[in-house]
C-alpha cells in the first residue's frame, strides 16, 4: 500500500470508531438520567460504597476514620443556562467512549494487522480480549477508588471556615472524566509495553533500571488521593505496582523471543 492508501485506511478507522462513539453516546443519553443519579453523583453521598468499605475498615483496625461521613460538604451547582444541557451532551459522548472502546480496539488492531506476521494475526480475539479488560478494569478502579477518594480529599479541604463549597457542575463532572478515563488509560500500560517492547523502543532492563522512580511516582499518587493511614496508600499503590511488574514481565518474554528468532 502507498502512503495516500494507508492515510485512506486512517481516515475510514476514524470515522468508524466516531461513528461507533457516537452510537454509543446516543444510548447513554436515553439514559442520562440513571447515569447522573447513580453513577455520576453517587460519589458525592456520605452512603457511597467506598467510604462505607473504608469507614468500616477504619473502625476494624482503629485508622483514619475521615470516611465515616453522612454527607460531604459541598453542593454541586450549575450556573450557566446551557450548564446541564451541556455536562449532559459531553457526559454521553465520553460514556458513549467508554463503552466504545473495544470498538477502537478492533479497528486499531485492523489498521495495523498488515503489518504483523501471520502467527501474531492469531492473537486478536486475546489482544482485544485482554486490552478491553485491563481498560474497563481500570474504568472501575479509577472510579470506586481514585474518584470517592479525590473527592472526599478536595471535599473537606479548607483554607477558612468562612468559604462555602459551591463546586460547579463542569468541575465535578471534569473531576471523574479524568480520573476514570486516565485510570482505563494507565491500566493499558502491559499492552503498551508489548508493543514497545515488540518494535525495541523499550527492554525489560530499561523498565528495572527506572522502577524505583516508578514506585516513587506511585507512592506519591497515593499520598495525594488517600488519607493519611497506611492501608488506604497500599490500596491505591498495590495495582499500579502489579501493572508495572506485569509490564516488566512482558518485556522480558518478548526480549527472550526476540533473541531465539535472530539465533535462528
Amino acid at each position: 500500500m502507498s502512503f495516500l492508501d494507508h492515510l485512506e485506511e486512517l481516515r475510514w478507522l476514524l470515522i468508524r470508531s466516531t461513528l461507533a462513539i457516537l452510537i454509543c453516546g446516543v444510548i447513554a443519553f436515553i439514559f442520562s438520567k440513571f447515569i447522573f443519579d447513580n453513577i455520576i453523583f453517587a460519589p458525592a453521598s456520605g452512603d457511597f460504597l467506598t467510604y462505607q468499605f473504608f469507614c468500616d475498615l477504619a473502625n476494624k483496625y482503629d485508622l483514619d476514620k475521615s470516611f465515616c461521613i453522612t454527607e460531604l460538604p459541598f453542593k454541586i451547582q450549575s450556573r450557566r443556562m446551557d450548564g446541564q444541557f451541556s455536562t449532559d451532551i459531553w457526559t454521553s459522548i465520553t460514556a458513549g467512549f467508554i463503552l466504545a472502546f473495544p470498538v477502537i480496539l478492533w479497528e486499531f488492531w485492523k489498521f495495523i494487522r498488515p503489518a504483523l506476521y501471520d502467527r501474531e494475526r492469531k492473537y486478536a480475539m486475546a489482544f482485544l480480549f485482554s486490552a478491553s479488560l485491563l481498560f474497563f478494569l481500570g474504568v472501575l478502579f479509577g472510579y470506586f477508588i481514585i474518584v470517592p477518594l479525590s473527592i472526599n480529599f478536595l471535599g473537606n479541604y479548607s483554607i477558612s471556615n468562612i468559604i462555602e463549597n459551591m463546586i460547579d457542575i463542569d468541575s465535578y463532572i471534569s473531576l471523574i472524566k479524568t480520573t476514570v478515563i486516565s485510570c482505563g488509560l494507565i491500566f493499558e500500560l502491559p499492552i503498551i509495553i508489548y508493543f514497545l517492547s515488540k518494535t525495541g523502543l523499550v527492554s525489560a532492563e530499561f523498565l528495572r533500571n527506572y522502577r524505583k522512580y516508578a514506585y516513587v511516582i506511585m507512592l506519591i499518587v497515593a499520598a495525594v488521593v488517600t488519607p493519611p493511614d497506611v492501608v488506604s496508600q497500599v490500596i491505591v499503590t498495590v495495582p499500579l505496582a502489579i501493572l508495572y511488574e506485569l509490564s516488566i514481565f512482558i518485556a522480558v518474554r518478548i526480549g527472550k523471543k526476540s533473541e531465539i528468532t535472530k539465533a535462528n
